[in-house]
């Protein structure tokens, strides 16, 4: 069986004997195997913990998002479900909230939370900055509203962390590509810049689109770009990278490059600088 199933059901219906169950397959959760040379995905753990549930769960959170396709989800991390269960097993985290008929939605037969339910969760169960980023990726891969959230956020006024979420939609942001963009987006917020804009078109002077930025203020035409390891590590992609920099800067733009290892205050003297220069 290719899919995670129920140890117990697949006995009964003689699909496998006691000795294949033991030898040809893996526990995931209690009573839930799959073939010991399948490569676990996080389709297939949020499956797993369903079945766990007794078929009764519904998958939220990150597990949630990662089934509506958001980037960025560690195929490691623990199947979140709304479930009344307090004792799950290691590799399964229970929440207890109450969930809506209408917040939930069927993907390949599971019940999961819809993309508002699991933004508005997101918000709720996790850090601030880390909930940004993870409602940032489910904009980009869904077609869900930042208002479809603080809609159904006015369904629960008084949930535990229900500001906390109302603040994190309120930062969201569908234009950040990586976890690093809405860090270094909600780190120029912070410092008390205005909120910049994501993902701008830069045209060249035949008015053909050659580059969108990271994030930045078109009217000054300051940008600010966080720079991954692949643009250091890919020869092809620095050369490229540099070429690009050069035609942005041409067209009037102060391009600022942010990579690992740079600290906060030195990114925001650079911005600032960039903003005193525009001045």
């Amino acid at each position: 069986m290719p899919e995670p199933f129920i140890g117990s059901e697949a006995l009964v219906a003689v699909d496998v004997t006691k000795t294949q169950l033991a030898t040809r397959y893996r526990r995931l959760f209690p009573n839930v195997y799959l073939e010991r040379n399948t490569l676990v995905n996080n389709e297939f753990r949020a499956l797993a913990g369903w079945l766990w549930s007794g078929r009764r769960g519904v998958v939220a959170g990150f597990s949630a998002a990662a089934l509506h396709g958001s980037k960025w989800v560690d195929d490691a991390h623990a199947v979140e479900l709304v479930h009344d269960n307090r004792r799950p097993p290691p590799g399964i985290k229970t929440h207890a909230d109450r969930v809506s008929q209408d917040e939930i939605a069927l993907i390949d037969g599971l019940p999961v939370t819809t993309p508002s339910r699991t933004a508005l969760d997101l918000g709720c169960w996790y850090p601030l900055d880390e909930s940004v980023a993870a409602i940032d990726a489910l904009l980009a891969a869904t077609d869900l509203k930042v208002s479809e959230g603080e809609l159904l956020a006015e369904r629960y006024p008084g949930r535990r962390g229900i500001r906390r979420a109302r603040e994190a939609l309120v930062l969201a942001d569908g234009g950040a590509q990586s976890p690093k963009e809405t860090w270094l987006r909600l780190l120029l917020i912070r410092a008390g810049f205005p909120r910049p804009q994501t993902q701008i078109p830069v045209s060249d002077e035949f008015g053909e689109v050659f580059a969108y930025l990271d994030m930045g203020w078109e009217d000054l035409k300051i940008a600010a770009e966080y720079d991954g390891e692949q643009h250091r590590t890919n020869t092809r992609r620095y050369r490229w990278d540099v070429r690009r920099q050069e035609k942005v800067e041409r067209q009037g733009w102060i391009d600022i490059r942010v990579v690992a290892g740079d600290q906060e205050p030195g990114i925001i003297r650079r911005v600032a600088a960039a903003w005193a220069r525009r001045a």
